[in-house]
């Protein structure tokens, strides 16, 4: 999905948020929650859209709606078994 397509969809109402993705090694990645879809958000190349911040990402998508902008981190012990860590 581009910010193109994101716009549209954010002003259909179809968006419940957009989660930007804190990996490891200071990478981000946005994605838009739309029901129960999470879908990347793409360049116009279709390559993964990664903004340097959270500042970055509020700068990409300021012309939008009002959208829950939520920051997710993932957490190490996912990424080394594959499988979500028990507290």
């Amino acid at each position: 999905m581009t910010l193109h397509d994101l716009a549209v969809r954010a002003q259909a109402g179809q968006v419940e948020a957009i989660n930007l993705i804190s990996l490891t090694g200071g990478i981000y990645l946005l994605e838009a929650q739309v029901g129960d879809l999470a879908l990347p958000l793409q360049d116009a190349h279709g390559e993964a859209l990664h903004p340097r911040s959270l500042e970055h990402a509020r700068e990409l998508l300021h012309q939008l709606p009002q959208v829950p902008l939520r920051l997710v981190h993932t957490e190490v012990q996912d990424e080394m078994c594959g499988m979500t860590a028990l507290h």
